[in-house]
C-alpha cells in the first residue's frame, strides 16, 4: 500500500506547504501601496501584492482575459516598461520572440511588488462593466443558446466583430466568480442590448452556467467591448468561414454591412456543420442572400443523414472552400480571409486560403480560446 499512500502524503504536504507560503507571503511581504503608470497618461494607486490584471480591474481598467485570469488563454497582454523580472514559464508559451524582446507580459501573471509602468491600447480606457438583465434565452440548436442581455439604459459602442466578457457568478461548487469571452452577434446599431451565441461545452464553467442555471430576468455583468476582429475597409472579396457559435461575429458584421448599404463588396460566407441539427439561422441568411446580390451563403454538412433531405453542399468545409475559391470566385480579384472557430479549423482554412493565393497577412481570425 505504500506505493499508493506515499504519493497522497506528498500531495497533501505540497498543498499544505503552498497554503503556508501564501499566508507567509501576505504577512511578511507587505508591499504597501504601489503606483501603476499607464501610457504616461494615467496613474493609479493600488494595494501591492495582487496581480496586475485584478488590480487594474479594481480601478475600472479592464484588460481582455478569456480565461478569467487563470493564465490559460494568453489574452491579457500588455507592455511592461519597468523591470519586473524575467518572463515566467507560464507566460512564454503565449509569447513570440518579438513580444518577449518588447517585454510584453501577461497581466494575470505579474504580481505587483513595486511601482510599475505599463502600456496598453488607448481603446481599453473605453471598456466598461455593465449591469444587464437577461431579456431572452432561445435554443437555436441542440447545444447553442442565443442569449440577449438588456443593458438597462446603458449603451455599448463597438465595431461589428468585437467581444465581451461574461461575468459568471459563483454557483454549485464554484466558490468564486470568473469570466469568459464571447463574440457579440448583435449589430452595433442595437447598442442597448448584447446578443451572444453560447455553445454548451461539456464541463465548461461558463457554458454549464448559461445552459443549466441562467434564467430570463437574471442580472448579469458584462465587460467590454474588446478585440480587433473586424471587416477591413478595402475592396477585396471577403471569404468568411465559421462553424457552430463562430456564427456570432459574422452575424454582426454581415447585418451591419447590409444595414449600412455596403452592397458593392463581394462576400462569401461558408458555414460548416456536422448534421442538419447543427445548422441555424438558415432561413435568415438565405433571405439575406436573396436580397444582397454580392452576398453568397454556403452552408455545408460533413456528416449529412442520407435520409435527411439535405440538398446543399457536403464534405469538410475546407474542401468546399477550396472548390469554391477555384471555381466560383474571380481569380483576378484580391481576396481577404475571415475566420472564426477552433485553432484546428483556423489552421486548416489558412492552408486552403494561402494555397489559393490569399496572403497570410490578409487572413484575419477570431480564435476560440
Amino acid at each position: 500500500m505504500s506505493y499508493i499512500v506515499a504519493p497522497l502524503v506528498v500531495a497533501a504536504l505540497a498543498a499544505v506547504l503552498g497554503a503556508v507560503i501564501a499566508v507567509v507571503d501576505k504577512i511578511v511581504n507587505n508591499y504597501g501601496d504601489v503606483t501603476i503608470n499607464i501610457n504616461g497618461k494615467k496613474s493609479l494607486t493600488v494595494k501591492g501584492g495582487d496581480k496586475l490584471l485584478s488590480s487594474l480591474a479594481s480601478q475600472e481598467i479592464f484588460i481582455p482575459s478569456a480565461c478569467g485570469g487563470r493564465g490559460s488563454c494568453g489574452a491579457c497582454k500588455c507592455r511592461v516598461v519597468s523591470d519586473v523580472g524575467p518572463h515566467l514559464p507560464t507566460e512564454i508559451p503565449y509569447m513570440s520572440k518579438e513580444e518577449i524582446q518588447k517585454n510584453i507580459r501577461l497581466a494575470c501573471q505579474i504580481k505587483l511588488k513595486a511601482d510599475i509602468d505599463i502600456e496598453i491600447p488607448d481603446e481599453l480606457f473605453n471598456v466598461k462593466k455593465i449591469k444587464s438583465r437577461v431579456k431572452s434565452i432561445r435554443n437555436v440548436t441542440h447545444d447553442i443558446k442565443e442569449v440577449v442581455f438588456d443593458l438597462q439604459g446603458e449603451t455599448i459602442d463597438f465595431k461589428a466583430g468585437r467581444y465581451v466578457q461574461l461575468v459568471v457568478p459563483p454557483y454549485g461548487k464554484m466558490k468564486t466568480s470568473t469570466q469568459r469571452a464571447y463574440s457579440m452577434s448583435s449589430k452595433p446599431s442595437d447598442n442597448g442590448v448584447v446578443e451572444l451565441l453560447i455553445r454548451l461545452v461539456p464541463g465548461g464553467i461558463a457554458t454549464t452556467w448559461v445552459h443549466n442555471f441562467l434564467k430570463e430576468n437574471d442580472e448579469v455583468e458584462l465587460i467590454g467591448p474588446f478585440g480587433d476582429f473586424e471587416k477591413r475597409e478595402t475592396d477585396a472579396t471577403m471569404v468568411c468561414v465559421a462553424g457552430g457559435s463562430g456564427m456570432a461575429p459574422f452575424k454582426s458584421i454581415l447585418y451591419d454591412m447590409y444595414e449600412k448599404g455596403d452592397f458593392d463588396r463581394e462576400v462569401w460566407y461558408f458555414f460548416g456543420a456536422r448534421t442538419v441539427k447543427d445548422l441555424f439561422y438558415l432561413e435568415e441568411l438565405k433571405t439575406l442572400d436573396n436580397k444582397w446580390e454580392n452576398f453568397h451563403f454556403v452552408p455545408a454538412l460533413s456528416e449529412p443523414d442520407p435520409d435527411g433531405g439535405w440538398n446543399g453542399e457536403t464534405g469538410l468545409i475546407t474542401d468546399v472552400l477550396d472548390r469554391y475559391i477555384k471555381t466560383k470566385m474571380r481569380a483576378d480579384k484580391d481576396k481577404e480571409g475571415y475566420l472564426c472557430g477552433s485553432p484546428g479549423m483556423i489552421a486548416a482554412c489558412n492552408n486552403v486560403m494561402t494555397g489559393n493565393g490569399i496572403p497570410l497577412e490578409k487572413i484575419y481570425y477570431d480564435k476560440f480560446a
